[in-house]
């Protein structure tokens, strides 16, 4: 339990990167709600911030390949099993601090958010599952790819599900992307699963997250997730731990520091890019989204080495452009929406 003095140390901290938006007593849920402000009426103080929010979230996440190779030998059903459940600690930790648990007891007396909640666990399970067996066996670069191509997977979910209508911009960017994918599969000789599973599983986890997002605040729809998956966290420690030996504890001190901070690595970025949501405005977001790809893509070609070929060269080249087409619309979209709220 912290002491009084070390949690007045840790609230102001807390909330300059924790969502607001609660109404009502602590038994009512959180809102977290993403900053549509035109960029004319936010301040450049909370701009700064929320730039440097996006930039260490994204950032983070462009480094989690590196930190996984770290964690070597450790395979990728262990490493994941362990960032769930050390990732609920960590949740519950904060949840203790921030005096969210009214928030979270919220959440859980919703039927429907809860299992919306557990499904987007499942969802990113699966996509951890994916993106850590990428940094294990030498497909970083691949990985990156995903990330690359989730925007645009993205905008095609939103055609899909939602019955969004697309502009012409958007549209060329998915023709584009497709000729890539393309490319792509020639040159490896096949699909491109891991980076379609990456993009499709976080389009997916994305599109659960902004239905529910007004309700749920970033560590109580975390720690929902998390408590999901726990039991099946740990039958997949006690798989591991029958057929290969757990390797938690046995490797050397820093592995075993590491391995016990995976929670921490999990929740601080998705603090972050909470933070950073709140703060900043949509254009701004979906242009700082693309640090955590190249960040991936750089690790995998210069740091670890991958094979990097001219066809492969080629078909990021044209996922590239495609992010263009697809960055110019939203700018155009962002300069005609104030142009149409100041002729209101």
């Amino acid at each position: 339990m912290l002491s009084d003095a070390a949690t007045r140390d840790l609230l102001p901290m807390l909330r300059a990167i924790l969502p607001t938006g609660v109404r009502g007593p602590p038994g009512h849920a959180a809102a977290v709600r993403l900053s549509i402000v035109p960029t004319s009426t936010t301040s450049p103080e909370r701009l700064g911030a929320g730039v440097a929010f996006g930039i260490a979230a994204y950032g983070l996440w462009g480094l989690l390949p590196a930190f996984f190779v770290f964690l070597a030998p450790t395979g990728a059903v262990e490493i994941v099993a362990w960032r769930v459940l050390f990732s609920l600690v960590f949740c519950a930790l904060l949840l203790t601090v921030t005096r969210g648990w009214g928030r979270f007891a919220a959440v859980l007396r919703n039927r429907k958010t809860t299992l919306a909640l557990g499904i987007a666990g499942l969802v990113i399970l699966t996509n951890w599952l994916v993106f850590i067996f990428a940094a294990l066996s030498g497909h970083v670069v691949e990985a990156s790819l995903g990330y690359f191509t989730n925007p645009i997977l993205t905008v095609l979910l939103g055609v899909l599900v939602l019955r969004e209508k697309l502009r012409p911009l958007q549209w060329a960017a998915i023709a584009i992307s497709a000729i890539a994918v393309i490319v792509l599969a020639v040159n490896y000789g096949a699909v491109p699963w891991i980076a379609l599973v990456l993009a499709s599983t976080f389009a997916v986890y994305g599109l659960i997250k902004k239905r529910v997002g007004g309700t749920v605040d970033a560590i109580s729809g975390l720690a929902m997730e998390t408590l999901w998956l726990a039991p099946i966290a740990v039958a997949m420690l006690i798989g591991v731990g029958l057929f290969s030996g757990l390797t938690i504890g046995t490797i050397n001190p820093l592995h075993t520091t590491a391995m016990l901070a995976t929670g921490i690595v999990t929740a601080v970025p998705l603090l972050f890019f909470a933070s950073a949501a709140r703060r900043l405005p949509l254009v701004y977001m979906g242009l700082t989204q693309y640090l955590a790809p190249i960040l991936q893509f750089l690790t995998g070609v210069f740091l670890l080495g991958e094979d990097m070929p001219p066809a492969r060269w080629a078909g990021f080249a044209i996922i590239w452009v495609a992010l263009l087409v697809l960055s110019i619309d939203m700018v155009l979209s962002a300069r005609a929406n104030r142009r149409t709220t100041v002729m209101v």
